[in-house]
């Protein structure tokens, strides 16, 4: 299937969850997520902050498993057309923007590229990995810039069925994809699925 199928498929699929589906969904990805990356003190983590009327991944349960660890956390932020990283702690205050986006103030990039992990959000990923996100390429800009063997792991709420036919050469694939079932491994890191 072509992007533009998967994303008209995949957003009614969410759109079909209940609010109760998601966070059970999300609770079990979360659980897979912390048995396979047993993360440690000062490594540096971006993650998303989850739009609820998107019925994204809950990644609430991810960010305190983070500050538990005293993992370093950083968010995505728009700035005009650009995504940046704000550090931030369990402390930092998080405000709605209008469009529903919960993020800390501050438009200045942390500057931090070297990431050991970042976490991304989607709509869907294939068995090889490929993301299927909104269409803007914010992050496929964004993993373009920081270094380049930071682990890219995907979180869906959906396991992956048709292959993605259009994939392009600034696509950006995953390394890891996490479903409320199992995690799936992609390239050189090791063998294809891991339950």
């Amino acid at each position: 299937m072509t992007k533009a199928e998967i994303r008209k498929i995949y957003s009614e699929k969410k759109q079909n969850l209940t609010e109760v589906e998601v966070q059970t969904l999300s609770e079990k990805i979360y659980r897979n997520f912390a048995q396979k990356f047993p993360l440690s003190e000062e490594q540096k983590v971006h993650c998303f902050l989850s739009i609820s009327k998107k019925k994204e991944v809950e990644t609430a349960y991810f960010l305190k498993y983070f500050f538990e660890k005293k993992v370093r956390v950083f968010v995505p932020k728009m700035v005009d057309e650009n995504l940046i990283a704000l550090e931030i702690t369990a402390e930092t205050p998080l405000y709605e923007n209008s469009w529903g986006i919960k993020e800390p103030t501050g438009e200045e990039d942390s500057g931090v590229k070297n990431f050991d992990l970042v976490i991304l959000p989607l709509l869907y990923a294939d068995k090889k990995g490929n993301r299927v996100g909104y269409g803007k390429g914010f992050y496929d800009r964004f993993l373009a810039d920081i270094n380049e063997n930071v682990l890219k792991v995907g979180v869906s709420l959906f396991p992956p069925e048709s292959p993605v036919e259009d994939v392009s050469e600034f696509d950006i694939p995953l390394d890891y994809l996490v479903t409320p079932t199992e995690v799936l491994s992609f390239g050189i890191f090791e063998s294809k699925s891991t339950k």
